[in-house]
């Protein structure tokens, strides 16, 4: 029931842009680290191209998928359909973390809404775009996002939001340095 597509065609596009969430897969590589899925929510996504796809990343409580790209580069997007016809589809590709110091940085932010707590763009080079069915995916209604991460945001100051990043963003769970921690331990941007 699988289907492979050369890119992102316009119909995955028009799929991909009705979804109100997606996941974000990565790991390690190694084997005794952890397996990474996270869920994205708001109006974060934006296709760049058929072969690359950007996300806004928010200030959370860990920074998994940044330390693993930092690593190895290795992602995955899964979009499910919860209403209408099943589908899901998945984006599989290499990742790179930029951040408000790099020279790309000012170009990509302009792509996206204006959310408190900011803290780096992920940018995927897709190389295998797949469909499956999804027959089993459940249907849930969308009743509207949350606004929790960004109360949360807006209530800290700059200051009070890096101390945040330094101490739950500099390093993953299995102890990889993040892309933010190696620019916090050398102090400058390279």
């Amino acid at each position: 029931m699988a289907k492979l597509y050369p890119s992102i065609l316009p119909e995955l596009r028009a799929f991909i842009e009705k979804q109100q969430m997606f996941f974000v897969g990565s790991a390690p590589l190694d084997a005794a680290g952890h397996v990474n899925l996270s869920p994205k929510g708001l109006d974060c996504l934006r296709i760049l191209s058929p072969e690359q796809v950007a996300y806004l990343d928010l200030t959370g409580s860990g920074n998994e998928t940044s330390a693993h790209l930092r690593e190895n580069g290795r992602i995955t997007l899964m979009f499910c359909a919860f209403a209408g016809p099943p589908r899901i589809l998945r984006l599989y590709g290499r990742g790179r973390t930029v951040l408000p110091t790099d020279a790309d940085w000012a170009e990509l932010r302009a792509l996206f809404v204006d959310y408190p707590g900011v803290r780096q763009i992920i940018v995927a080079d897709i190389t295998r775009v797949q469909t499956s069915c999804g027959f089993a995916v459940p249907r849930y209604d969308y009743v509207g996002q949350r606004s929790t991460l960004l109360d949360w945001a807006t209530a800290k100051s700059p200051e009070a939001l890096e101390e945040y990043r330094a101490e739950k963003n500099f390093l993953s769970i299995d102890g990889l340095p993040t892309p933010l921690g190696v620019v916090g331990v050398e102090g400058e941007d390279e």
